[in-house]
């Protein structure tokens, strides 16, 4: 039984491809970048592997983009013009080597080319001389654009060879050749080209050849249709002796662990290539052996695409989640379904501003393109609303305060397009968040408390808590309340807090929802800060005691831009928390939770034994709570849970008998 929801979503994304596919190869139109139709194919082909009922032979999936365009006199291929398919890692390029093994091609040569971003063309000679050239087309009938490719300086019109001979390979524009024609578009007053695959094409075809002739088209081959050359490293050698230029990258392997080798040094050289590419080619090098393997729908067996990390992709977005920043303002995180965007995993992207949601009418449960660019937090660049769920409603971004942060009150003043925490200034909210940062629960920084913190932060000496770690004592000791020794003290005790462990760091960065419990066991599970904030809702959800609405604060607080920020700033200054596995103490698998006030000591510091003991210590009961510490005062709803649960309920004399 195949979901509803699964039909509805192949549906759309059939559609929503069908649509950028008429734009991109029949229009020479672009309504959105390919990285982001490549992420919408791959979804639609991963859906249709894991549902086969739903491939119908008109799916996207299942023929070649685009059709010969009326104005052309369309041609029939003399053998059809396949693609291929799509690989992202070393693992899917060991998958199709297993499966090519499995039919009787192993260990193959394998010879790599990279994947060159232009128009795909066939050239056509007879007796030597070019007759036809023919775009690709649907891969069965492509278009007679042989006027404007005769205008191409490095076609040859003529080759040294008589017989029938179908070149074939792509037509391309350099990026410094592109510059300089945008260049004098700019120049001339004229709209600047968007980019050299769609100039290209748009040229080509074109039914004027002087058009064709005005730009710096180039054609660069790739393979010549013939049973009898043995090896695609001898088609290049082949094409060159035929006066074709080829991409000068082509090289031959004999495993696939020096074929990443290339793929990896390729990938950071590609930025210096005179041409566009987003990957490269690896095929089976014995063309007897690649034609044995057969095609499968559009694309043979014998050869796959191996692409490199789009700086965009599409995801859908799970939730809307609103993160509190040190000056009090209310920045929009979406929380993302996980996707791959140029070599990360992106979970989460910034929304900016109430504004910025309601110009791209971004909703939860959307599917939107994402883009990253260097470092910085990824963007919503665009939500597709033909993937739209049904019955989905605007985000109201006042209600979301209102739920989110219910013990405060928002504004937005004049013209400032971001809601800030009423009645509180920036420097209030700084405060407050360098003293929870230095209390004894958290880093515990002698010295740092509401009175010192206040002076440094009013004499403009602390912007954010990074700067604590730039003061010196000469700069300190200049303020009223500081004498030299004073300052000495608080600066070496600042200094000091540079190696804290794991947990009292996380429970410092005062995440919401996040206590000295939580931080501790995000520290347990995931051993370090890089590995807590790469982390996405599904992981965090495999810890005991956190839920979505935690799960999605956590990363909503690293996807704000101004946290990665300071903790980048931290990082440079020298902070690094350890973490340490700790010993199994004597109350190791027991959990407390304490209501009411004790005589002995306070709750924090009652935590905290517990903790140096091993043990656990909760704000409430749940199911597997061991004991719950009743003192003065203690409230009916935990001791009532816990009669309910059957959890032990014991006295402060009891708990430091277990305590001692």
């Amino acid at each position: 039984m195949i979901p509803t929801k699964v039909e509805e979503r192949v549906a759309k994304l059939r559609q929503l491809i069908d649509e950028y596919r008429y734009n991109y190869h029949v229009l020479d139109k672009s309504i959105m970048s390919e990285a982001a139709a490549d992420s919408l194919k791959h979804e639609l082909s991963v859906l249709e592997s894991q549902y086969p009922q739903l491939i119908t032979p008109d799916s996207p999936t299942q023929r070649i983009a685009g059709q010969a365009l009326d104005k052309f006199t369309k041609v029939h291929h003399s053998e059809r013009m396949t693609s291929l398919a799509d690989v992202f890692s070393e693992a899917e390029i060991q998958d199709w080597l297993d499966r090519i093994a499995k039919l009787g091609v192993e260990h193959p040569e394998l010879f790599v080319d990279i994947k060159m971003d232009g128009l795909a063309c066939a050239l056509i000679y007879e007796d030597g001389l070019l007759k036809t050239a023919v775009t690709r087309g649907d891969g069965i009938i492509g278009e007679d654009v042989t006027m404007n490719v005769r205008t191409i300086e490095n076609v040859p019109l003529g080759i040294s060879e008589r017989a029938r001979t179908e070149i074939r390979g792509e037509i391309v524009i350099f990026k410094a050749d592109f510059a300089k024609l945008n260049a004098e578009q700019k120049e001339q007053g004229k709209p600047e080209f968007a980019n050299p695959r769609n100039l290209a094409a748009g040229s080509i075809r074109q039914l004027d050849p002087r058009i064709a002739a005005s730009r710096p088209l180039k054609f660069i081959g790739y393979d010549i249709i013939s049973d009898t050359i043995p090896t695609n490293q001898k088609v290049y050698e082949l094409l060159e002796r035929l006066g074709v230029r080829t991409s000068g990258q082509q090289t031959v392997f004999q495993n696939l662990s020096d074929v990443m080798k290339f793929l990896n040094r390729l990938e950071s050289d590609r930025h210096e290539l005179p041409f566009n590419t987003d990957g490269a080619v690896v095929k089976v090098n014995d063309r007897q052996a690649f034609k044995s393997l057969g095609i499968v729908g559009k694309t043979p067996r014998g050869a796959v695409a191996f692409k490199y990390p789009a700086e965009e992709a599409t995801t859908i977005i799970e939730d809307i989640v609103i993160s509190l920043g040190r000056t009090g303002a209310a920045t929009p995180i979406a929380v993302l379904e996980p996707v791959r965007v140029a070599g990360s995993t992106v979970k989460a992207a910034s929304l900016h501003n109430a504004d910025e949601i309601a110009r791209l009418d971004v909703r939860i449960g959307d599917t939107v393109i994402i883009y990253k660019a260097g470092d910085i937090i990824p963007q919503v660049e665009k939500v597709l609303t033909d993937l739209r769920p049904k019955n989905s409603k605007p985000f109201d971004y006042e209600l979301a305060l209102q739920q989110q942060y219910p013990e405060l009150q928002f504004e937005r003043t004049g013209t400032d397009v971001v809601y800030r925490v009423k009645g509180a200034t920036s420097d209030q909210i700084l405060k407050r968040a360098i003293e929870y940062y230095a209390s004894k629960s958290a880093l515990d920084i002698e010295g740092l408390g509401e009175k010192n913190v206040a002076a440094l932060v009013d004499a403009g000496l602390v912007n954010d808590i990074s700067d604590l770690y730039r003061l010196s004592a000469g700069q300190i000791s200049e303020l009223d309340r500081f004498a030299e020794v004073s300052a000495h003290k608080l600066v070496t005790a600042i200094q000091d807090s540079k190696r804290p462990p794991l947990a009292r760091f996380i429970t410092a960065l005062g995440i919401r929802h996040v206590g000295a419990q939580t931080a501790i066991d995000l520290a347990n599970y995931f051993k370090s800060l890089d590995r807590l904030a790469a982390s996405d809702p599904n992981e965090l959800l495999n810890i005991d005691g956190i839920g979505s609405i935690v799960a999605d604060s956590i990363v909503a607080y690293f996807a704000d831009e101004d946290n990665a920020k300071l903790l980048k700033k931290l990082y440079n200054l020298g902070l690094h928390p350890t973490y340490t596995e700790s010993s199994s103490g004597k109350l190791s698998g027991i959990s407390f939770v304490v209501t009411g006030t004790l005589d002995s000591m306070s709750r924090e510091q009652a935590a905290e034994q517990i903790r140096n003991l091993g043990g656990e210590f909760h704000t409430s009961v749940v199911k597997n709570t061991t004991y719950l510490v009743a003192g003065h005062n203690t409230g009916q709803s935990k001791l009532s849970k816990a009669q309910k649960l059957g959890t032990k309920i014991i006295n402060e004399f009891e708990f430091l008998k277990i305590l001692n």
